[in-house]
């Protein structure tokens, strides 16, 4: 007997990123006059826009930037933070998804890859724990890693519920809501989802094949100096 595409879905919930803390990834990438000013980080959508305006404020006077960087990073911020309201109030299917995070990243001297699966349905995950854990196991000192880890996590998570509120709208659309299973299919287990908060805890998202356990062994390389200029120029390359 053929399972329901119903039966794969719980119902909607209304769009918030399937962590503990909501929080908007934001990326920046900005040059002026051949300046050039990278970073990335998380805002919490709540706070009033006016600490935007602040923060750039604050971040230009830092970092020495021109004046001009203000009305920049001023309006990169305020549109991200746009996007990601743009959602509120959207449903969501918050069913049975097991997604899998992909880390591959520099981060000064160190070089982090690592494959691993993350459940979409606990709302009271937190990337930032299992960065933390992620470091101290792995033995990185390096006290910025973390953070990028973090958000790397929380940026594949952004993209996918975004999906994941494509795919509600279009169930709605469609006439039986066949085309909402198009987007979202089960998870290669079947239908019947891994509890991962039953196996690790309220906080954890986070299980790996052991099957896969060799092909996506976390790896971690220190970088001599010697390559990180070549990678760095390799970068400064790319984004010219």
């Amino acid at each position: 007997m053929k399972t329901p595409v119903s039966a794969f879905y719980r119902n909607p919930v209304k769009f918030r990123m399937p962590t503990s803390e909501n929080l908007v990834p934001i990326r920046l990438d900005i040059e002026i006059d051949g300046h050039r000013y990278k970073d990335a980080f998380t805002w919490n959508p709540s706070d009033p826009d006016s600490e935007v305006v602040v923060f750039a404020k604050r971040t230009v006077r830092d970092l020495k930037l021109p004046p001009p960087f203000v009305t920049q990073i001023a309006q990169s911020i305020q549109s991200q933070l746009a996007e990601f309201r743009s959602y509120d109030g959207q449903d969501m299917y918050a069913g049975e998804k097991i997604v899998p995070i992909k880390l591959d990243l520099r981060v000064n001297h160190t070089l982090v890859k690592d494959q691993f699966l993350w459940d979409l349905n606990n709302f009271d995950s937190d990337p930032e724990e299992f960065a933390r854990t992620f470091c101290r196991d792995m033995g990185i000192e390096d006290p910025e890693v973390g953070p990028a880890i973090a958000f790397a996590i929380r940026e594949q998570l952004y993209e996918i519920v975004v999906q994941s509120v494509v795919s509600a709208r279009e169930s709605r659309l469609s006439k039986k809501g066949r085309r909402g299973a198009d987007f979202f299919p089960v998870s290669k287990g079947g239908a019947v989802a891994v509890d991962l908060v039953k196996l690790f805890g309220i906080k954890s998202s986070v299980v790996r094949k052991r099957k896969e356990w060799d092909v996506y062994e976390p790896i971690v390389d220190l970088l001599s100096n010697e390559e990180v200029d070549i990678l760095e120029a390799k970068e400064e390359r790319n984004f010219r």
